[in-house]
């Protein structure tokens, strides 16, 4: 039986097995490899300290990420078909390494989280065409 996700080591096991899938999948891998190009070595330890902030209510993350999906949407339209597959694939990592209450959390907060960015990203287009 697999684990529950219980500390930051299953937290850095979840997120580097997540986006080692994004950087190679054919819808959104594009975005972060060429549109943004992210440095991973300063954006994994981010993620970590995001998802252990919203997991085990840690106060460890400092930042804006709908301030962050923002900008990427003024380079790249975010699109529904991204934010679908981010969870696709966020859902796909969580199932072949977890189970457990705080896995199923870990699937709804991504699901919740991928739906509030998609609609604030659609509202700041609405205020920037004004």
């Amino acid at each position: 039986m697999k684990p529950n996700i219980k500390n930051i080591e299953d937290i850095k096991l979840l997120v580097d097995s997540f986006y080692n899938k994004v950087k190679k999948d054919s819808i959104i891998g594009y975005i972060f490899n060429e549109v943004i190009e992210v440095n991973w070595e300063n954006h994994l330890p981010k993620m970590y300290r995001f998802w252990e902030t919203i997991l085990f209510n840690k106060a460890s993350f400092k930042g804006n990420p709908m301030l962050k999906h923002i900008l990427i949407n003024t380079k790249e339209r975010l699109k529904q078909e991204h934010f679908d597959r981010w969870v696709v694939l966020w859902n796909e990592t969580i199932n072949e390494n977890f189970t457990g209450s705080i896995a199923e959390q870990a699937k709804q907060r991504g699901q919740s989280i991928g739906q509030l960015m998609h609609y604030k990203i659609r509202e700041s287009e609405k205020i920037n065409e004004g």
